[in-house]
């Protein structure tokens, strides 16, 4: 799909990038700009903004480093709009999971609040095609643990899981979510898990979990699913935070 035709305002040159990106970035989260479609050449912006070609070049460099679009320089069909996706969420959640701003635990009590709220929805709100779905996760799963793949496969469809779950609830933004959150703790915490020397065992036991889940979302018992949801990741992660947040996760896995 191509937006050729789409006119940009001319902008003040005072970080003028920055006005070049913020109109680009609107018109790509409002929709007139949706994943797949290219954005004008470089030349035909630099006439639209009525700018020099480095600023043309700094906008874009914004926009594909928050993940909007695909740029590369001289590419005569333009930037490829990719749009708002997981990768947009996970990366800055990482960075601030590896801030001082928050904490692993902190991340990880959130994930517990979203998955164990997901679950309940998809206990109730689920469809066969979702069931399905969830089913083709877990078998993925259960392949990689055999030793057709590794740990950063058997994570990959672990996430497409919870996605998967959080979408049959029918809402996008949690869908959205999952996978972000999902992400951003995998990225913190998949070496230690690695290094452990029992991801074999691991890999087991989270199957284990899942096949559980799914049971319980395919027989509508959203409170047995939610209480599953929380059990599991503090298990998994309570000894991988840091200490001093570990009464987060404690908190979150208690029921009121």
């Amino acid at each position: 799909m191509s937006a050729e035709g789409a006119v940009f305002r001319p902008v003040e040159p005072v970080r003028a990038y920055q006005r070049v990106a913020e109109q680009i970035e609107e018109r790509i989260l409002n929709g007139d700009l949706p994943p797949g479609a290219r954005l004008p050449g470089e030349r035909e912006l630099v006439s639209q903004f009525a700018v020099g070609r480095s600023t043309v070049r700094e906008a874009l460099r914004v926009l594909q480093s928050a993940g909007l679009i695909r740029s590369r320089p001289g590419d005569p069909l333009g930037a490829e709009v990719l749009g708002v996706s997981p990768d947009n969420l996970s990366r800055p959640l990482g960075r601030l999971a590896r801030s001082r701003l928050s904490t692993l635990g902190e991340l990880v009590q959130f994930r517990m609040v979203l998955d164990a709220e997901s679950n309940r929805l998809a206990a109730r709100l689920h469809s066969q095609n979702d069931l399905r779905r969830m089913e083709e996760q877990i078998d993925r799963m259960a392949a990689v643990s055999s030793g057709a793949g590794g740990l950063h496969a058997f994570s990959e469809a672990d996430a497409l899981f919870h996605q998967a779950v959080a979408e049959a609830s029918g809402n996008s933004l949690l869908g959205l979510c999952a996978r972000a959150v999902h992400d951003a703790v995998v990225e913190v915490i998949e070496e230690k898990i690695a290094a452990a020397g029992d991801a074999v065992v691991w890999m087991e036991r989270s199957i284990a979990h899942h096949r559980q889940v799914l049971a319980a979302i395919r027989d509508g018992d959203g409170a047995l699913a939610a209480r599953l949801a929380r059990q599991a990741l503090f298990d998994y992660y309570a000894d991988h935070v840091e200490e001093g947040t570990r009464r987060l996760l404690s908190a979150a896995v208690e029921e009121g």
